[in-house]
């Protein structure tokens, strides 16, 4: 893949935190926006290393344990999801998180990404995901603010997202080179990083004919068939890729990036990472897509749509 091109990028809007009111505060918007520094903010930012979220207990002192991903994210890969203890996996990562970075580690290096201007056209180095298997456990959509409610107020993202909305919120917890597929949200996400540092490609809806739409059900997500962890396997989709025009953002420990509904999007690690991705949607939203969206689950749960053909019906255990 040395000389695949893949689809064109620019850089993703930014703006530093300290700077959004200048702009007039983040307000009604549909494209995405990368907001440098907003996390380091709020108490996250101090209390959410590897060794704090480790040491968590709790009140009964029962094992905190969950369902791990297990290979490429976000597109119904046929591992079997092991149900593994939290806790330790997440102070094997603090010991991993202390080694520094490669510097030339990454879709676009830190060197290339310094020297990119605003506007400017480049490409990625798709070799780069040559160079490592997508085969690490992750602890995705663990829903850590429903077993520890205490950590609610570590986050202060009506800053950023005033208005009245319901919100889902989800952590996401893995090595290095963990990779989550092509696919797009239904809901808004302001996508906060806490430790590490993300490549997060975009690509807007009138993209969605480059995207290689997946007919495999996932609630609340609709998935694409590109696997960026084997482009070279796939000929046909890498050529559709390969005419899209997206924006890239290098998601840095600090910051927040806001993913508009309806926006494709992938991302790969560069080392251990905590995020925590923050979906909502306004009580008319809920009514409206939310239903729908019920709709789809209810009759996949019922195995009248997209039987055998899912994400969530794969997995040989349970929690």
């Amino acid at each position: 893949m040395s000389e695949y091109l893949g689809p064109s990028f620019q850089l993703i809007e930014q703006v530093n935190a300290e700077d959004l009111d200048k702009i007039g505060g983040f307000g009604a918007r549909n494209t995405p926006i990368l907001i440098k520094g907003a996390v380091k903010a709020w108490p996250a930012w101090e209390r959410w290393s590897f060794d704090y979220l480790a040491s968590l207990r709790c009140p009964d002192d029962k094992e905190v344990v969950f369902q791990f991903q297990d290979g490429l994210c976000e597109q119904g890969n046929t591992n079997p999801e092991p149900v593994l203890p939290v806790m330790p996996y997440i102070a094997k990562l603090a010991d991993t998180a202390r080694q520094p970075v490669p510097a030339d580690r990454g879709l676009l290096t830190a060197e290339r990404y310094g020297k990119l201007q605003p506007g400017e056209t480049f490409h990625l180095d798709w070799s780069y995901m040559q160079s490592f298997k997508a085969d690490k456990l992750y602890l995705g959509q663990w829903h850590i603010l429903d077993v520890f409610p205490h950590l609610r107020k570590d986050f202060a993202i009506k800053d950023l997202w005033p208005g009245l909305r319901l919100t889902w919120e989800y952590v996401f917890i893995g090595p290095a080179q963990t990779v989550t597929g092509v696919h797009h949200d239904f809901p808004h996400n302001w996508f906060c990083q806490v430790r590490g540092t993300k490549e997060v490609m975009l690509f807007a809806p009138n993209q969605r004919k480059h995207m290689c739409k997946s007919t495999r059900f996932d609630w609340g997500a609709t998935l694409s068939k590109i696997d960026i962890s084997n482009l070279p396997a796939q000929p046909v989709e890498s050529a559709e890729f390969a005419k899209a025009t997206g924006v890239y953002a290098r998601v840095e420990a600090g910051d927040a990036l806001f993913i508009p509904k309806g926006y494709w999007h992938s991302v790969v690690a560069l080392e251990p990472c905590i995020s925590l991705a923050v979906f909502g949607l306004t009580p008319w939203e809920v009514a409206v897509e939310g239903s729908q969206s019920e709709v789809w689950r209810l009759l996949h749960m019922m195995g009248l749509y997209a039987r055998g053909n899912c994400t969530c019906h794969k997995s040989k255990v349970k929690p």
